[in-house]
């Protein structure tokens, strides 16, 4: 595995295998890798010659009482799991080489940051799409592969390309979970052993709302009302449970067919988010 951490070594590897006209595909992430990140791996490598792993903690996209600074920064594991998995190359920058001193500009897709997530952490969504233009500029990748974990960052991707015109094809992988049904996160290990007990349970009322919708339950505003107290009375101080039209996050009422329940909590000192997507059945 070739492990590049400027951009000029990035570009001239690169320019080499699209010479040789590899297909390249590019998975972004934060680091503190688990089995979440290599099964996005392992889907590009069905598609693609090379595979390209970016690891890169943006601070653009966190705010300013956020984690940026205990956020786990795992180097040496991470390697370590990118070459068992065979992964072609590593871009591994830093924040300098991403950041140019003076920089100015910010990509912001608008009504969909401000959802959810976005009322909760002003500005994250922002620096989440100019962290993935930079990243698609400089990888010029064929295909992009990301965790529908996060659900609605993925939509703002997807946005982003539509609206910017690029020339890449964003791949969604469904969500990986520790048997408890818990998604797994790197941020799962901020969380207590007690906590981790109640954590799955986050899921379980995401499973049981789209029961009740699949049973032919009509008010989607009760139901996200009841999931919240829900959610209280195990211990979660949720931000939001919203029941949502799948293609643009808007809220649903019952006559929308495909939908995604998006929720985010916090458990602890520690935030989690989940979804369930899913076509209803009547």
């Amino acid at each position: 595995m070739q492990i590049c951490r400027s951009i000029d070594s990035l570009r001239d590897q690169l320019a080499d295998w699209r010479q040789a006209s590899k297909t390249l595909a590019f998975v972004p992430t934060m680091g503190n890798l688990h089995a979440g990140h290599l099964k996005l791996i392992e889907e590009a490598q069905k598609t693609a010659d090379k595979v390209i792993v970016s690891i890169f903690v943006n601070p653009t996209q966190f705010g300013p009482t956020e984690d940026f600074s205990r956020y786990p920064r795992t180097e040496a594991d991470d390697i370590a799991a990118l070459k068992a998995q065979n992964t072609d190359l590593l871009f591994l920058p830093s924040t300098d080489e991403i950041y140019p001193a003076g920089e100015q500009t910010r990509i912001t897709v608008d009504r969909l940051s401000a959802l959810h997530c976005g009322a909760f952490r002003p500005g994250h969504f922002s620096g989440v799409a100019t962290i993935v233009c930079k990243l698609f500029n400089l990888v010029q990748p064929d295909l992009a592969v990301f965790g529908l974990k996060d659900y609605q960052q993925l939509v703002v991707i997807r946005t982003l390309v539509r609206d910017l015109n690029l020339a890449v094809t964003l791949v969604g992988v469904d969500t990986v979970r520790e048997t408890s049904g818990l998604a797994m996160s790197s941020r799962n290990r901020y969380l207590t052993p007690e906590e981790h007990q109640i954590a799955p349970k986050l899921y379980d009322v995401l499973c049981q709302t789209r029961c009740a919708i699949d049973a032919g339950e009509k008010n989607f505003r009760s139901l996200e009302t009841q999931a919240l107290l829900k959610l209280r009375s195990l211990g979660f101080i949720p931000d939001y449970f919203n029941i949502c039209r799948s293609n643009d996050l808007e809220l649903a009422d019952f006559s929308d067919k495909n939908l995604v329940i998006l929720t985010a909590a916090k458990l602890g000192n520690t935030r989690l988010i989940d979804n369930i997507y899913f076509a209803s059945s009547w």
